[in-house]
């Protein structure tokens, strides 16, 4: 086959993979959030491959035509987990005034989803599951670099003290993440929700950076 004849098949050859290529992310997206759905309905002990591929609608061998084992598609899930965790911070990031109660409201929010839920059955039985644990440590401590990266930017007056900001993280995270696990197992005085998380935002406050003139 000649130059200008192999240049002349590219562009019948292209859209086919084009859509090829959209219609497996498609399926893969399909499968992940099968297995999100999966996760909440059974646990992480309960939920299988098997479950999955009947949940997303797809055959065992379909599946494992996208995701060669359970790991593969763990190690996607949890990708997508931490990405949606992210969401609402890039959405407060884009705000043109952020303040503390924004972050706050958002972080609460966000915890109050399945996503979490998800996230959290995970975070647990990665406790006695090494290879889950193998996928899940290097994934959060991702997601801590990039929690931090966003609150600076929505707080850039903290720069001048990195001490005080990550104390302030610190407060937030384990406050709300906490909260959101005691509510999930009914531990959670409901009335006393809004309090604390005023009281979390006054704490902030409090450490956050007076403004130089």
């Amino acid at each position: 086959m000649g130059l200008s004849a192999a240049r002349k098949s590219v562009p019948r050859k292209t859209p086919h993979r084009s859509q090829q290529a959209l219609k497996s992310a498609q399926t893969r997206a399909r499968l992940v959030e099968a297995t999100i759905r999966c996760l909440i309905k059974f646990g992480y002990s309960s939920t299988t491959t098997l479950k999955v591929a009947s949940e997303a609608g797809l055959s065992r061998g379909a599946m494992l035509h996208h995701f060669d084992n359970g790991g593969a598609l763990m190690q996607a899930t949890i990708a997508e987990l931490m990405e949606r965790r992210l969401r609402g911070f890039r959405r407060a990031v884009e705000n043109p005034a952020p303040d503390v109660r924004t972050l706050v409201r958002t972080y609460w929010k966000q915890l109050l989803s399945p996503t979490f839920t998800a996230f959290v059955e995970l975070a647990i039985a990665s406790r006695t599951d090494q290879p889950l644990a193998s996928i899940l440590e290097p994934a959060q401590a991702q997601f801590r670099d990039r929690w931090y990266e966003l609150a600076i930017q929505l707080f850039p007056e903290w720069q001048q003290d990195r001490q005080s900001f990550n104390l302030a993280l610190a407060l937030t995270q384990n406050t709300i993440e906490g909260m959101a696990i005691n509510r999930m197992i009914h531990g959670c005085d409901e009335a006393m929700i809004d309090t604390v998380l005023q009281n979390l935002e006054k704490q902030i406050l409090a450490l956050r950076p007076k403004l130089k003139p």
